[in-house]
């Protein structure tokens, strides 16, 4: 794995334009203007058409290693609606390199491609089921060992692209936004996202996490990130493991409506796995009055919705 990179060292990936810093913007709600409440959205989503958000922010280091180091392909894993799987074969196929994404739930192999997987096969990615045991020991490494032998040499990415390099590029996140907010929500998976934006926050601000899966363990593993970024926690942040709804890629009718009126309302569809479940948070946070008067609330919108604005491609499956 790639160590940590130094916080003034220049990231450039070649052949990826990216559109930062990303716009933040106001938007008014009478649900939160009556807590005094100020909404702003972080439009990460727009970074870039095929890499967008925080895909794109924690690829960048990483990406800049591999072709540093001479790799000519990626191998990472995921679950059968990983945002980090499609952005990873698309940058592989922006870049020209090989990819092969190791995919937990070896009964998903007879099944149709879901849009997400779809997507990162039409890019090219070779896409590997495994068993759900196999899977939890991926980073092991003989199993490691073993996919390399299969696939051929690879530069490996963690589930979720979160890694010490990752976190890195995050950062600049948390610096874009500045002392325009007070708090800063953003949905999380495997928390290097949360890891990189609390420590390029003002000391004043806060971050806080919106959980997307249950389990209760991402503020043991942001607090790792953070320990191998920077030798130790950085900001002010924590985690709500309590908007989950369910799980992850999960919803229900609570969150259903919410993001549909979110739409009607300001004309951007929050998608359900990640961005709403974090809008969600802020609006039940802000009724619970968690937050006082004037306080400005960023949330990050890190992608679209699920199989949204991504041509149209051929899926194939490789095992």
């Amino acid at each position: 794995m790639p160590g940590a990179r130094r916080d003034n060292a220049p990231v450039t990936v070649p052949r990826i334009a990216a559109a930062l810093p990303t716009p933040l913007v106001e938007v008014h709600d009478e649900r939160l203007d009556r807590h005094g409440v100020r909404l702003l959205l972080k439009r990460d989503d727009l970074v870039h058409p095929r890499l967008p958000g925080n895909k794109y922010r924690k690829l960048r280091p990483n990406l800049e290693a591999a072709e540093r180091a001479g790799h000519g392909a990626l191998l990472t894993f995921g679950g059968a609606y990983s945002n980090h799987l499609r952005a990873t074969a698309a940058a592989g196929r922006l870049l020209g390199l090989r990819t092969v994404g190791v995919v937990r739930g070896e009964e998903l192999a007879a099944r149709p491609l879901n849009p997400c997987l779809e997507q990162a096969a039409a890019d090219g990615m070779r896409l590997h089921f495994v068993d759900r045991a196999s899977y939890r020991r991926k980073a092991e490494p003989e199993v490691l060992a073993d996919l390399l032998h299969r696939f051929g040499p690879a530069y490996v990415l963690p589930e979720g692209g979160s890694n010490s390099l990752a976190v890195h590029g995050c950062t600049e996140l948390g610096r874009e936004i500045g002392d325009a907010a007070d708090v800063v929500a953003v949905a999380c998976g495997t928390g290097g996202t949360l890891a990189g934006l609390a420590a390029g926050l003002p000391p004043a601000a806060e971050a806080i996490g919106v959980a997307v899966l249950r389990g209760g363990f991402l503020t043991g593993e942001v607090l790792r990130l953070q320990q191998e970024a920077f030798g130790g926690r950085r900001g002010r942040w924590r985690v709500e493991d309590r908007f989950h709804h369910g799980g992850y890629a999960r919803s229900g009718p609570a969150l259903d409506a919410f993001a549909a009126g979110f739409a009607a309302r300001h004309g951007l569809a929050p998608d359900r796995t990640y961005v709403a479940k974090a809008l969600y948070a802020v609006f039940v946070l802000a009724e619970e009055g968690a937050f006082p008067p004037g306080t400005r609330v960023a949330a990050v919108v890190t992608g679209t919705p699920d199989g949204a604005a991504h041509p149209a491609g051929s899926a194939r499956r490789s095992g």
